[in-house]
């Protein structure tokens, strides 16, 4: 392989379940032969410092509470791992980390909004959901439910800050851009498969990527697997992926293999398909196939094992 190849993977929302994405990150390497060497979560991961907290925060999932065992120093990740923050996140832990730090050795929180280099790549963050009523008022102190539910809200001080950014590699949100289901509806891009509600992603992120026209756009929050490319006159397309969370491997995770700044070749899941090579289209028909019950891939469901995707929307966050 080239000496300048890099292997990344991306995670849907890990909602605390680390111990499962590490294990679907060993069959990746198994399968593609070689090192990971960086992993980007698209929010929701729940890396929550005390297992206490976690099931006191987190009891309408039940999530387990494995990232204690990782700050803990009991378990270590065996790769980076560079995290965005959702709406379901330890918000105490990363209200005073709004550039980013370390929660644990090779656990990174990038931060709120902004520009990383990671492995030679230009990768734009921006954390959070959109809630109109929020998004320009001051970021309070998370030290109540209340205030710590308006901590998953990004800001226009930090969309800005992203909107300023240029050339893109990657760029990495928590909820869809708005108007990508209806795109694919227009153009019938997949006619045999169910699309979700045209109405899941919102405006702000959808003008953040025709105003940046990153290589790559990889978000999470709807639970549900999407790819589609989103072109501009003149300009290089983005392409859009969307993860489901980390309930099965094959839409919760997604690989490319980049040459310098160049994506190669991608796959989803951890079998080490190849799903899109450079020169092809991207869109629909790169998602694994439906299964008679019409959900993706070998493995049954896509869909929660432990929660709905989309919780009704609140506080005029978008859903």
């Amino acid at each position: 392989m080239p000496q300048d190849s890099l292997l990344v993977a991306a995670l849907g929302d890990i909602h605390g379940r680390f111990h499962r994405v590490e294990a679907w990150l060993d069959a990746l390497e198994a399968a593609r032969g070689r090192r990971v060497d960086l992993v980007l979560a698209v929010g929701d991961v729940e890396a929550f410092r005390h297992a206490d907290d976690h099931r006191r925060k987190a009891a309408k999932r039940a999530m387990p509470a494995e990232f204690a065992e990782y700050a803990d120093g009991l378990k270590r990740v065996k790769r980076p791992l560079y995290f965005i923050g959702g709406n379901n996140e330890d918000f105490e832990a990363l209200h005073d980390l709004p550039d980013g730090g370390e929660l644990a050795p090779d656990v990174h929180y990038l931060g709120r909004a902004g520009l990383r280099t990671l492995g030679g790549l230009r990768v734009a963050y921006l954390s959070g959901i959109h809630a109109p009523r929020f998004i320009d008022q001051p970021l309070k102190r998370p030290t109540s439910l209340d205030t710590a539910k308006q901590a998953g809200y990004f800001r226009t001080d930090e969309v800005a800050r992203v909107a300023a950014l240029q050339d893109v590699d990657l760029l990495l949100v928590h909820e869809w851009p708005r108007g990508i289901v209806q795109k694919a509806r227009d153009e019938r891009l997949a006619p045999e498969r169910p699309l979700p509600s045209p109405w899941i992603g919102n405006p702000v992120t959808r003008r953040l990527v025709d105003g940046l026209h990153p290589r790559w756009v990889a978000c999470g929050h709807s639970h549900k697997p999407f790819a589609v490319s989103l072109e501009a006159h003149g300009r290089p397309a983005s392409r859009v992926v969307c993860l489901d969370q980390a309930a099965k491997p094959d839409t919760a995770v997604f690989w490319w293999e980049f040459e310098g700044r160049e994506a190669r070749r991608a796959g989803w899941g951890v079998s080490g398909a190849v799903a899109w090579q450079v020169g092809q289209r991207w869109g629909l028909h790169t998602l694994p196939p439906l299964t008679e019950s019409g959900t993706p891939g070998p493995a049954g469901s896509a869909g929660s094992d432990d929660g709905p995707g989309n919780a009704p929307p609140n506080d005029g966050a978008t859903a």
